[in-house]
């Protein structure tokens, strides 16, 4: 399974905010230059994540984004199904209805294989903190 851009700079951010975690707001700008990505990519990934309440933003001089918990309450998992949605190998094996429905369903050999893929990617996932990285 491979992991989209925006998630993976989207977890690099929230790294990074939780390593600074109880100094006060971070502005985008400093966490865009320690990342080494651009501001305007980043405004838009972190975007989806102060929506979701996983963070926070004070606007004016001193303002900037904060974890809306602290590192060890928002999951590696959390991260990745705000920018992402649910964590599949493929999309079969989602809670959701497959449209169109795959012909292969009912007699499909695989499936048990990625729902236990599914299962422990999402343990995994969800068992790795913020204060982890």
């Amino acid at each position: 399974m491979r992991f989209s851009a925006r998630e993976r700079v989207g977890l690099r951010a929230m790294a990074e905010l939780a390593q600074r975690y109880g100094t006060g707001p971070v502005s985008l700008s400093e966490v865009a230059a320690a990342q080494e990505v651009s501001l305007s990519y980043l405004e838009q990934v972190i975007r989806p994540l102060r929506r979701a309440g996983l963070l926070t933003s004070t606007r004016g001089a001193s303002g900037g984004y904060t974890l809306a918990r602290p590192p060890a309450a928002i999951t590696v998992g959390d991260v990745i199904r705000v920018l992402e949605g649910a964590i599949v190998p493929i999309r079969c094996v989602t809670d959701q209805t497959c449209s169109p429905p795959c012909a292969l369903e009912d007699r499909c050999a695989t499936r048990s294989v990625w729902e236990i893929v599914r299962d422990r990617l999402t343990e995994t996932l969800d068992g790795i903190t913020l204060a982890d990285l």
